[in-house]
């Protein structure tokens, strides 16, 4: 084992100095990648980026509510973030009489910010490689089932005592597939404010049209504040809380941009899949993908058309449609990209190199000979059963329909009655019940939902075999879905709060033969009955052959250009301002103006309405200081590695400062989760510059700008 981690390590030093600019880099590894950086023009020193010694870049980095990523920008604890990323704390704050979605929102002091009590953010103190303390005990001898054990015994000792309080806390992960294994100590900070956010007309400018498109004209930021106690330390939400003093803060670069510039991205990206088989790859792209794909697609062309005809409904499926709309929108650029690059012909070739190598030595061939043709035998296997696993996900959760799994929240209430009555938890569970129904009914619409049900679960029946399906379900979905939507307790606000005060066994009886609780346990019992397990199987026996299979690249292949997937750690990825050639004849330029705007405005498409501020302040051409040879810069595209997770990141240049904030990719791009591709892979970035003028001009929160530090 210990000969294994100093293997790990040395092929480790060796791959990464070899690479270009694909990849997501474990920050407190910089030294392996650091010189590397500077080829690329990085001005500043390792212990600038990473340091658990001083400050450094990284304390300026904060995960933004478990998903997203925020920077800070002044000593006050100024974030910056994306719109889309804020959306869910504007749209919480607004109402159809304030409709800060709509018409914005800026602070005009300290006491207007507005408190978002569930939201978090989270910093990251310390990455510590630990693989050698999760192995510890564990010899060639060791069986599977106490290898489990140990190591499971060795990460809860970790974290145990790295966790030294309430807001800090430490996490092992794996990384590359279990052969390495990474503690992360993070503090959180729990009053977060909303300072500022542009009108949607900016914000979320060009809509769905323009998702995942390059040219892009979106101002996509919003302004939130840490606050902290009298002590600086995190500290619940309080009117006695004070703006938090950061360790570090990104200065604002206003220096002109060209195309070549060193880029940095600093943030948490969320997931990717790059060492996926060439069976696995093949499904997504031909049966999992789509299928998703036209799920979505039925249900956004229901609550797209209701949002644009009403106000009301337009609040409270904002965040919803936006989350429905981005994935689906992805996956079909996603495809195409995968399609176009021949990704399964690269991935046969590679294979095969891979499969050779492993012959070429005995002992290689015994540990990872057959490996691939194994990952591909169980995809054969279990394919239809994750197929199903998809789909269920889909439809109970991801595609817009919502009473079934809200229902699910009411289950130990209709089913399990005498096990709360034992835990003398029936008063404290109805009262939770009651309150998650009042945030649900807030946003909830029962006849869109209605639309939603009979309009996708006959996209479900035919997609999967009927015994995958709860029993008689394809024949009676459609009388049990008319009881649902007319007759349901659990889909009407006062009958509901009737029902569950003073919460007795004679009301659980009732709650059990309500309809959507029927349904609940028709899908979830079949669910966790006949598709679960199976999946769970595939799971288990992918994940073990994907550890020799990431193994026998580290070991076979010392120089290929190998880093970790992503896993909502903090990573750094790198490139330079850069456009791109997608297409024959077809050539980008790196950047867009505020006259890309005014092309693409117009007041009958909602994707691209423009308020009547906005049209005066372009008239009068009032750009202040934030132009370069005379045009208002709106975004730019670079050549830096990312996905989900990224939205939100701070794009730095070569000394530090703030060039960007990411929000996209172009379509071209999005099949850089399973497959990078250098030449057309372009992260989309608002320019800080344009992120200024808005705060500045069109918010006349000049105040905000004045707190940051610009420098040229």
């Amino acid at each position: 084992m210990k000969k294994m981690i100093l293997l790990l390590a040395l092929m480790l030093s060796t791959s990464i100095a070899s690479f270009a600019i694909e990849g997501m880099w474990i920050p407190s590894l910089i030294d392996m990648f650091y010189s590397d950086m500077k080829t690329y023009g990085l001005k500043l020193k390792p212990q600038d980026i990473y340091s658990t010694n001083k400050s450094s870049l990284k304390d300026a980095i904060v995960q933004f509510n478990g998903g997203c990523t925020a920077e800070i920008v002044s000593d006050q604890g100024l974030l910056l973030t994306n719109h889309h990323c804020g959306m869910g704390a504007i749209r919480q704050h607004s109402s159809v009489e304030k409709d800060y979605l709509k018409n914005g929102f800026w602070a005009k002091n300290k006491e207007e910010e507005l408190a978002c009590t569930w939201m978090r953010v989270t910093f990251v103190k310390e990455i510590r490689d630990v693989t050698k303390e999760v192995f510890e005990g564990i010899t060639d001898e060791t069986s599977d089932s106490e290898r489990r054990q140990i190591m499971a015994k060795n990460m809860k000792a970790l974290q145990e005592k790295a966790s030294t309080s309430e807001s800090i806390q430490a996490k092992v992960k794996p990384f590359n597939m279990g052969n390495q294994y990474y503690m992360l100590i993070t503090e959180d900070f729990n009053d977060i404010r909303l300072v500022g956010a542009p009108p949607s007309a900016i914000g979320k400018f060009g809509g769905d049209t323009d998702n995942w498109v390059w040219p892009r004209h979106t101002g996509d930021f919003a302004v939130f504040r840490i606050y902290a106690n009298k002590d600086n330390k995190s500290a619940k939400h309080s009117e006695d809380n004070k703006p938090f003093k950061p360790a570090h803060y990104l200065p604002i670069s206003m220096k002109k941009k060209k195309k070549g510039d060193f880029t940095m991205v600093y943030g948490f990206p969320g997931h990717t899949d790059q060492h996926y088989s060439s069976d696995k790859l093949k499904f997504y792209i031909e049966e999992e993908r789509p299928a998703r794909i036209k799920m979505r697609q039925t249900a956004l062309d229901i609550i797209s058309p209701a949002m644009n005809e009403s106000d009301e409904i337009r609040l409270k499926y904002a965040s919803k449609q936006a989350s429905i709309a981005n994935a689906w929108k992805k996956w079909i650029g996603q495809i195409g990209g995968l399609k176009e690059l021949r990704a399964i012909d690269k991935k046969l070739k590679w294979e095969k190199e891979y499969t050779d190598k492993a012959n070429s030595k005995p002992e290689w061939k015994e540990k990872y000979g057959k490996v691939i043709a194994d990952l591909n035998a169980t995809q054969a296997e279990y394919q239809q059963y994750e197929f199903a696993r998809a789909m269920y996900i889909e439809y109970l959760y991801s595609s817009g329909l919502e009473a079934i799994s809200y229902a699910y929240g009411f289950y130990d209430l209709a089913l399990r009655y005498d096990g709360l009555v034992q835990d003398n938890k029936v008063e404290e569970t109805a009262k939770k019940a009651l309150g998650k129904a009042k945030g649900f009914f807030k946003d909830y619409d029962k006849g869109i939902d209605h639309k939603i049900f009979k309009a996708i679960t006959p996209i479900l029946i035919k997609k999967l075999p009927a015994e995958l399906l709860p029993e008689n379900f394809a024949a009676n979905w459609e009388a049990l879905g008319e009881k649902i939507f007319t007759s349901s307790v659990l889909l009407d606000a006062e009958k509901l709060e009737k029902l569950l005060t003073d919460f007795d066994e004679a009301k659980s009886k009732q709650l059990s033969e309500d309809p959507a609780i029927k349904m609940v346990q028709q899908m979830y019992s079949h669910y966790f009955g006949k598709i679960n397990p199976k999946a769970r199987a595939q799971s288990k026996k992918e994940t073990e052959l994907m550890k020799t299979f990431v193994e026998g690249i580290l070991t076979m292949f010392p120089k290929r250009k190998t880093w970790a997937d992503a896993n909502s750690t903090l990573r750094i990825a790198y490139g330079k301002i850069d456009g791109s050639t997608p297409r024959d004849g077809m050539q980008y330029l790196h950047y867009t103006t505020i006259d890309g705007i005014m092309q693409k405005y117009d007041p009958n498409n909602p994707d691209f309405q423009l308020t009547d501020r906005f049209l005066e302040l372009y008239k009068k051409g009032d750009f202040g200081d934030y132009t370069q040879n005379g045009k208002l810069w709106v975004c730019f595209t670079a050549s830096n590695h990312t996905t989900g997770g990224n939205s939100g990141s701070p794009v730095i240049d070569a000394k530090g400062r703030l060039m960007g904030i990411n929000f996209d990719r172009s379509w071209e791009s999005t099949m850089s989760d399973f497959m990078f591709d250098e030449s057309r892979c372009r992260n989309i970035v608002v320019d800080i510059r344009y992120v200024l003028w808005v705060i500045d001009k069109y918010g006349d929160a000049k105040h905000l700008v004045d707190e940051m530090t610009l420098a040229k």
